[in-house]
């Protein structure tokens, strides 16, 4: 990032064209906001601290999309890691750092290995559940997320049977724009601490995103379910059609996470800290470098790690 932000100033570039998937967007928007950011670590202002942009100019950037799941072609989100220190820290910039155009076409997408497909689909439904599994209220917000969570599923299973089938491409890359451009966040207290255990996992391993996701979701869901029980009730009932003939509430919402669990190992996905590369001694550090957060539970680091020797 810093390299191609002296680029960017060096030779007065004015359109920071982003070619890929999110990490690719992600680094542009990096390069945008720091490539004119004098005098001070823009990394440890922008991204550790999360501080207001500068009075500094900042370069437009757009996108093509090669591979999808993050949604970072619509919004001001950048995750960039400092891979000396192990931390992989994400913020979400103000609308001006969004990209000005981007070109989303489903063929772009078609020879990207499965591997990365199914890690960006995880990513999707990720996103999703981050920002449903909170609140208690009837929300048009969670009726989309329900929406979009549907589509992914059914077009994900298209998709792996034919990875050329336009419309299911089509489904899963749009999907993946709608998940993170803040409109089913509408009215919605959110959960990210799925995402912030990741990214530390991430950090530590340089795993693929969404297959860290995956592999840290199913055991977090299960630590927390009881705290937000007729939510996960809710999701087991509307996405995975769960019977909740003669169950008890815990019952249909563990067997709505065991569904999400099937799904994703049928998939293709990862569903254990150690097939990403992680080992046992890792597992404290990650936790204790992790924010903390959490929407129907406020978790701590112990909890974390506990959460983390569930995932292994």
């Amino acid at each position: 990032m810093l390299e191609g932000a002296k680029i960017v100033r060096d030779n007065n570039i004015d359109l920071i064209l982003a070619v890929g998937g999110g990490s690719v967007v992600d680094c542009a928007k990096g390069i945008s906001v720091s490539a004119y950011a004098e005098g001070f670590d823009a990394y440890q202002e922008y991204w550790i601290n999360c501080g207001p942009i500068r009075d500094h100019k900042i370069v437009p950037v757009a996108s093509v999309l090669t591979m999808v799941g993050t949604g970072s072609e619509m919004n001001g989100g950048s995750v960039i890691t400092d891979v000396e220190n192990k931390i992989k820290a994400g913020r979400v910039f103000p609308s001006q750092v969004n990209p000005k155009f981007s070109i989303l076409n489903p063929e772009f997408t078609f020879t990207v290995s499965k591997y990365q497909m199914v890690s960006g689909i995880f990513d999707i439904m990720s996103h999703c559940m981050e920002q449903y599994f909170s609140g208690d209220d009837d929300n048009t917000s969670d009726y989309l997320i329900e929406a979009l969570l549907k589509c992914v599923i059914k077009s994900t299973k298209v998709a792996l049977q034919d990875p050329t089938n336009y419309e299911a491409r089509s489904n899963i890359m749009w999907c993946a724009t709608m998940a993170l451009n803040k409109v089913v966040g509408c009215s919605k207290e959110q959960d990210w601490e799925v995402h912030a255990i990741e990214h530390q996992l991430g950090a530590y391993t340089n795993c693929s995103h969404g297959m860290g996701l995956c592999a840290i979701s199913m055991p977090y869901y299960r630590f927390i379910y009881k705290y937000g029980l007729d939510k996960f009730v809710r999701f087991a009932k509307v996405i995975w059609n769960v019977d909740d003939t003669g169950k008890t509430k815990e019952q249909v919402a563990l067997e709505g996470i065991d569904c999400l669990e099937k799904f994703a190992k049928e998939s293709g996905m990862v569903t254990t800290l150690k097939e990403l590369g992680a080992t046992k001694e890792m597992l404290p550090d990650i936790a204790n470098s992790c924010n903390l957060g959490g929407g129907y539970k406020k978790v701590t680091h112990e909890e974390i790690l506990e959460v983390l020797k569930q995932c292994y």
